[in-house]
Formats: C-alpha cells, sequence, structure tokens
C-alpha cells in the first residue's frame, strides 16, 4: 500500500546492500516487480505482512529490522533519578503531562519484575511502549497500603481498559507528588492519638487551598514486627530500649515512623535509647526481610506483612487509610471505576479476610479538603 506516515521507517536498502543484493534479484526471490523495491526504498510504498515476511526471510533478518515506526517524540517528566543504571521507567498521563518513575526496586509495592510503560533514550527522552489513549486511562496511586494491588485488580476486572498502577511513598511524600502532579491519587495513612483527623490536617498542610475529595480505604493494624515466637517478649515500644533488641526505623514523613514517635513521646523514651532508630528500611517488605535474615530483631510495619513472612506482630494501633483525590479528576476513566468498586461487597469482603484489615469504613467519603 502507498506509504502515508512520515514516522514509517524502512531499512530495506541498507541490509540488501549488506547482502549484496540487487533490487532485480530481490525482487524476483519474492515474487514482485522491481519498481515495488524500489518504491519500497524510497518511502512511497509499505508492504503487506506476507511481504515483509517474505523479505525477511530472504534477507535473513526479522521484519522489524526492515520496517519500524518512529513514535513521536513526547515530553516525559522522569520525577526520580534511577537509583542505578536502567533505562526501564513506568509512565502515568496526569492531567495533560507525562511523568515517569524508574523501576529500579524502590517504590514496587510488589516483589517482582514489573513491565514498563517506556524506555529512557540517551538524550533523556522516553520511548514509550504504549499508545496516548491507553495512557490515558490508567491512574498512579501512591501510597503504601500493600492491599492497593488488591483494589488494583477489581478494577482490572471491572474494566480491563482501564487500571491503576500503584507505587509505594509515605504519607507525606504521596501528597507532595499529587500536589506536584505527579499522581491522580494519594494515600495517607497518619496516626495521631490527639486527633481523629490527622490524615485530613496532613493533607491540608501540603495541598494548600486545591479541592480534594477523600474516601476511607480501609482500617488496618500498625505495630512492630518481630521473629517468629517474639524470642525477646516485644509487647510494647518501652520493651525496644537498652540495647539488647536490634531495630530498624522508617524514614521521616512515614506514618509507622510518626506513629512510633507518638508512642515513644507519650511513653517520655529518648530516640537515642532504642540501638537501631537512626538505622532505615524504605517499605515494609524491607523491614520484614531485615527480621527473617536475622538483620534485626523489630521493625515497624503492618500485621498482613508480618503474616505474610511469617513473622510475628505487636500491635500498636488501628489506623484509616484514605484515598485524597483532587476534585478536577473525577471524570479520570479509572477513577470513576475506582470509586465504584470501592461500594462493592466484593472488594470488602476480600480486604476482611486480611489479617488485620477492617472494611466498614471502605467506600465512605469524608469531608472534603
Amino acid at each position: 500500500m502507498k506509504a502515508s506516515n512520515d514516522h514509517f521507517i524502512c531499512n530495506l536498502k541498507s541490509i540488501r546492500k549488506s547482502r549484496r543484493i540487487t533490487q532485480g534479484e530481490l525482487a524476483a526471490q519474492v515474487g514482485v516487480k522491481r519498481q515495488a523495491i524500489y518504491d519500497m526504498e524510497s518511502g512511497k510504498y509499505v508492504p503487506n505482512t506476507a511481504l515483509a515476511l517474505r523479505l525477511a526471510k530472504e534477507l535473513g533478518c526479522n521484519v522489524e529490522d526492515l520496517f519500524t515506526i518512529r513514535e513521536p517524540a513526547r515530553a516525559v517528566k522522569l520525577v526520580e533519578r534511577p537509583a542505578a543504571r536502567g533505562p526501564r521507567v513506568s509512565v502515568a498521563k496526569v492531567r495533560d503531562c507525562y511523568v515517569a518513575y524508574p523501576l529500579d526496586g524502590r517504590g514496587m509495592l510488589r516483589e517482582c519484575i514489573q513491565a514498563a510503560d517506556g524506555l529512557v533514550r540517551e538524550d533523556g527522552s522516553v520511548r514509550l511502549f504504549q499508545r496516548d489513549g491507553e495512557l490515558e486511562k490508567k491512574a498512579l496511586l501512591l501510597g503504601c497500603d500493600p492491599a492497593f494491588e488488591i483494589l488494583s485488580a477489581h478494577v482490572s476486572r471491572r474494566a480491563c481498559e482501564a487500571g491503576i498502577q500503584c507505587r509505594f511513598a509515605s504519607s507525606r511524600k504521596a501528597l507532595e507528588e499529587l500536589k506536584a502532579g505527579h499522581a491522580h491519587i494519594a494515600a495517607t495513612h497518619l496516626s495521631d492519638s490527639d486527633s481523629p483527623d490527622a490524615n485530613a490536617e496532613l493533607a491540608r498542610e501540603v495541598l494548600g487551598d486545591s479541592r480534594n475529595m477523600v474516601v476511607a480505604f480501609s482500617f488496618f493494624e500498625e505495630g512492630l514486627m518481630v521473629a517468629p515466637g517474639n524470642p525477646f517478649g516485644i509487647r510494647t515500644v518501652s520493651d525496644l530500649p537498652g540495647g539488647r533488641i536490634r531495630f530498624v526505623n522508617r524514614e521521616e514523613g512515614a506514618a509507622l515512623r510518626t506513629l512510633l514517635d507518638e508512642c515513644l513521646h507519650r511513653e517520655g523514651i529518648p530516640a537515642d535509647s532504642i540501638e537501631g532508630y537512626y538505622r532505615l528500611v524504605f517499605d515494609h517488605c524491607e523491614g520484614a526481610r531485615t527480621i527473617l535474615f536475622n538483620l534485626a530483631d523489630a521493625a515497624l510495619g503492618l500485621r498482613a506483612v508480618a503474616a505474610a513472612y511469617g513473622l510475628d506482630f505487636v500491635p500498636l494501633k488501628r489506623v484509616r487509610c484514605d484515598l485524597v483525590i483532587p476534585y478536577d479528576l473525577l471524570d479520570h476513566p479509572a477513577i470513576k471505576i475506582i470509586l465504584d468498586v470501592l461500594q462493592t461487597g466484593n472488594l470488602r469482603d476480600e480486604l476482611d479476610l486480611l489479617p488485620g484489615y477492617e472494611s466498614s469504613c471502605t467506600g465512605t467519603v469524608l469531608p472534603e479538603i
């Protein structure tokens, strides 16, 4: 067929010449006129699939070696620098901006290799694997509740063309990225014994005057993950000081770090009295592994995560995880489905089966911030 796209790239001429084959010889081998070979090489003619396969077979290469499509250049903002060399990124379209996060192990809720949405070129641009329409149907959720993967699965079952991309971030970090336009949804689960509205207060502090819907996701138990059998007999944070227990903490801004500091302040325990208070891990699973590999005796985490790793758990508090969604994004295709799924009994039933989770609040629309 006639070539009609400036993005179509034909490498037929260079590959043919490297094989020392003339246009006439190649035409005879694949059963076309020499003019057809000339038209393909000059960009006037795009072969059909059958002819492209015959050309590749005769020249001993792949069809993609002969014919490719140059993707149009797009401005993509790389939100974080990769921790190590590696061009694979996940990409989402937030409003009119493409944002990319490196797939280098950080920020992943699932402990597996995640497929990329694109590759970073040497010039810093991103080669996308997906069309604009596909990216526009995906919502990026930042937070640290591992149950978001369950929400994602329920959304995909409801509408396979829409989806959630979940990325790990502390409550404050999630809200900061939401404010910067680097996400569609931020999750927060701060615990403050003096205020039942700690999530909303943090969101107002970070987001300022912007209007946002707040929807409750779930209750879950936070506390200390410890080795099976709890060999040190840990019952409260007051058992941590003294130097006999190796502890690992979370980074500042993490909800679990805030909870620990509240407990220490209430008990009058200096942070410096805990061995490992300044030794940090950056997600629940990393903390669980330090105990599993006997690198620590206690770490902050969720009951569900402790159970997944076969660890024991010392509860400190039940907290609520809320989803914060800017009002101007409520018409996003995936967000509409998320709000519908949050009202379903199937999601609530599955959340209730997770250790330490409780879904009585799931889907409740809270006062806007």
